[in-house]
Parts: structure tokens; sequence; C-alpha cells
């Protein structure tokens, strides 16, 4: 008579709980464009929402401590003529983002760590390329500045941030649309799927196709594929009966998978969020109302199903905090902010422990705030695995760095032939003496506005203390 033997493993047992009402961010009219993104981005500082938004596109930047009912009149950022599709955190400064549009545009802004009295509509810079719509923006794991952007005209782009310069135009690699775009773990490979059903790992640098699969699974809905720690593929696709797929795939033997499971039958793709420090994936499906988790192992099958967090509500879109944004205290492994249509509600994945202790074994040290490379020491060739730290005394986040772009040769480019001439009330021949005072004085007005600013946040967080009686 033979015995069934559970599969050990820690994360058997991790369950998934949403946070109380008065924790959710509510009334917030999450976008209602047609895109497979998430929607959302999250780290230590801020969950950011891409929203609805009159006249352009813009999305709202909340400090993760202000929940409950957001204001109306809550400043948003807006900058892009039309809607925008993707948004993404820089992972070496957690006071910059990326914003992707239809306008064909990727824009990066600077966050100030106060809530500003305006909308923000200047970016830091603003990165032109595309001649279609971008839908896909990812930041470098290990490099500092570098961000990848890739859009409906089949073409990917890596910039430098810093100078505002293309790095890279990987142009004749795909030949229909991009569905996705993922990094490895040091940033030397790409994995992308696109809709002539291939998936492909590339070498950015040598702008070469290192390996390609077509079609992993045999649907025709999009694919999804992310590197795993150890360098395999994790993907999600459909079958040809439209039920839904995962694999995990080695790229150095793309003919056989290493694992190939059908779930269930559903439109929705599935958008897999990826934890290398515990190898679990988590898969949440746009209109779905369940997360799905799996602990990824060198043991048959591969793939283990570990459980379902289910809910009555389908979600819109999904955000997916960084491992130095959790609370180690209470055994957190992955926290997930799920949008609804009008409300942003945080769910805790926790591993049940009876000990207070911090658990070394469900916190290995984690990929930190600190870049392992400069721009051009990736663009010459050099890789570095992230700059780990330890999250043992919890991970208390860096004071706003300034992103500083450095235009080359600004000044040596000469002038526009024949200018527009705008309408003014000045002579020609104004003086530059006086030029220079006036300019003076904008910038001192600019200081005191933004003296002025920080003021009223702190009195409107002072205020906020005594209504709640903590004060």
């Amino acid at each position: 008579m033979s015995r069934r033997v559970v599969r050990q493993s820690k994360f058997r047992h991790v369950f998934g709980q949403p946070v109380k009402a008065d924790q959710m961010y509510e009334d917030i009219r999450v976008s209602k464009v047609t895109c497979d993104s998430s929607f959302c981005a999250v780290n230590p500082k801020f969950v950011a929402i891409i929203v609805e938004s009159g006249g352009g596109g813009a999305f709202i930047v909340l400090p993760l401590a202000k929940t409950g009912r957001v204001d109306k009149n809550h400043p948003l950022v807006t900058g892009h003529t039309a809607p925008v599709l993707d948004i993404d955190w820089c992972p070496h400064n957690d006071n910059v983002i990326a914003s992707a549009s239809e306008d064909t545009t990727v824009m990066v802004w600077q966050i100030p760590d106060y809530v500003p009295v305006r909308n923000i509509t200047e970016p830091v810079v603003t990165l032109e390329g595309h001649s279609k719509r971008v839908s896909i923006i990812s930041w470098h794991p290990t490099a500092r500045n570098v961000l990848l952007s890739a859009g409906c005209d089949n073409l990917v782009i890596l910039w430098n941030v810093g100078t505002g310069e293309m790095l890279l135009a990987l142009d004749d690699m795909h030949t229909d649309l991009i569905y996705n775009v993922g990094w490895n773990r040091n940033g030397s490979l790409l994995v992308t799927t696109c809709k002539d059903k291939k998936v492909r790992v590339i070498d950015p640098r040598k702008q070469q196709i290192i390996a390609e699969r077509f079609a992993p699974h045999e649907g025709l809905r999009p694919v999804r594929a992310i590197f795993t720690r150890e360098g395999h593929i994790f993907t999600t696709g459909f079958t040809r009966m439209s039920q839904r797929e995962l694999g995990l795939w080695d790229p150095n033997n793309f003919e056989e998978p290493i694992a190939l499971q059908e779930m269930d039958t559903s439109n929705g793709v599935l958008l897999p969020f990826y934890d290398a420090d515990s190898s679990i994936v988590y898969l949440c499906g746009k209109g779905d109302s369940s997360i799905r988790y799996f602990e990824i192992t060198d043991e048959a099958p591969y793939v283990h199903y570990l459980n379902t967090y289910s809910s009555k509500e389908p979600q819109r879109g999904m955000g997916f905090m960084p491992k130095r944004g959790l609370d180690v205290s209470k055994c957190e492994i992955a926290r997930f902010f799920k949008l609804h249509e009008r409300k942003c509600e945080p769910i805790v994945m926790t591993v049940p422990r009876k000990s207070d202790l911090f658990q070394d074994d469900l916190y290995p040290d984690t990929p930190g705030p600190e870049p392992a490379l400069e721009a051009d020491e990736w663009l010459s060739g050099k890789d570095a695995e992230p700059i780990l730290i330890s999250l043992r005394d919890g991970y208390v986040p860096i004071k706003n760095r300034e992103l500083k772009v450095v235009k080359k040769n600004i000044l040596d480019s000469k002038p526009p032939p024949s200018p527009r001439r705008r309408h003014s009330t000045c002579d020609s021949d104004f003086s530059q003496p006086a030029l220079e005072e006036v300019l003076e004085e904008i910038r001192a007005l600019k200081e005191t506005v933004q003296a002025q600013e920080k003021r009223i946040s702190d009195l409107e967080n002072k205020l906020g203390q005594f209504t709640n009686g903590t004060d």
C-alpha cells in the first residue's frame, strides 16, 4: 500500500487577504482604454494609476499612506496629448516614473515627496522616436537611467534617460505587433512575444536573436513571457480550443517545454508577476476575479500549483509591490494593488508563521535601489548582478533624489533658420541685463511657489492628524 507524500514547501500555505475598507484608495476613475497593460505601478513610496482624463492622457500618483477617499481635485500627472497606456517606476529612484502614450512619446517624470497643489505638466525629459503608439515601457534592472520602450510600429528602443538620447533601436526583429517585453535578472537579455506567434530571446547590445520559438501556445490570442531567476522562460497563452495555458521553457532547447499545463477557459490574457526571491509566479487575468499562484522548482512537474485567491469583483488592472516595500514583520511575501472601476484595493499575500522574529528563509537578500552599472558601462558590454540589500530591519525609502538630464552639445546646436515669431509686447532690442533680471525674478517666484506648496502640504498633513485625533 503506497502512501502519498505531500511535497514539502514553505509556500504551500500562502494565503491572500484584502485590506480593510479604510486602507483602500477610493473614488479613482480608472482608465477604460483598451490595452493589455496593468494600468498600475507601485513602489515603497507611491502608487500610480492610469486614470480617465479629458483632452489627453493622465495618471494619478498617491503616497502609499494616503488611503481613503481621493479628493476629486487631486493633482494628476498630465502632459501627454493622448491616453497613457503604460507606466513604470524607476527601480533605482523611487521618485522617478516613466509613462508611455498613444501620442507616440515616452515621458519621464520627477514626483515630489510632498503632494503638489497643481497638476504636474512638465516632464523631466520627453523621448521621441516611435512613429505609432507606445504600449510598453520597462526600466533596466541593474543599469542606471536605461529605459526600454516598445510601440505599435514593431520597434523596440533603448534610451539613456540621463541624456535623453536613443542608445539602441531594434527595428528589424519583429514582423508584427509586440505583446510584451521582459528583461532577465542582470539585464543582458530580453524576451519578447509578438503577434507573429514567435517568442524571441534577444541580445539587445549585439542586436541579434539568440533563440526563438514559434507558437509555444497554439491559440491565436496574446502570449506573455518572462524570464525566471534560473534563465528559463515562463509563458502564458491559449490552446487551440481557447483554454488558458502556462509553459516553462529552456531557451537553449526551445523545441520541448519543461512543463506545459492547461488551466481554464476564459478570455482574459494572464499577466504574470514573478517574485525571483521565492520563485513564485502570480497569474492575474484582466476581467478575472482571482489570482492564481505557482511555485517554480527544479523537481517535476516543475510548475507546482499553490493556491488561488478569489474575490467577487473583476480586476481592471494590477500593481505589484517590489520586495523592499513589504512588511517583513507580518511575513508578507507579496502585495498586489487590484484596480476596480472606481477604487484600488491592496491584497496582501502572507506565509503563516507563529514566530514574530525575522524569517531568514522567506526573505533572502533582495535587489535594492542602487544601480550596479552606469548606462555607458552597460552599453559597452559590461554586465552586473543587482546589488542586494537585507530586509532584516525593514526597508526605509531613500529621500528624493533629483533626476538630472544632461543634453549633449546643447550649446553647439544652431538655432533653426526661420523660427516662428510669437506676438510679443516686448521690443525686439530687449537689452540683455533687463532679460536676465526678468529671468531671475521668474526663478525667484518659482522657488517661492514651491516653498508655499510644501508648506500647504505640511499644514494639510497636520490638519489630517488633528481630525484623526492622533495629536
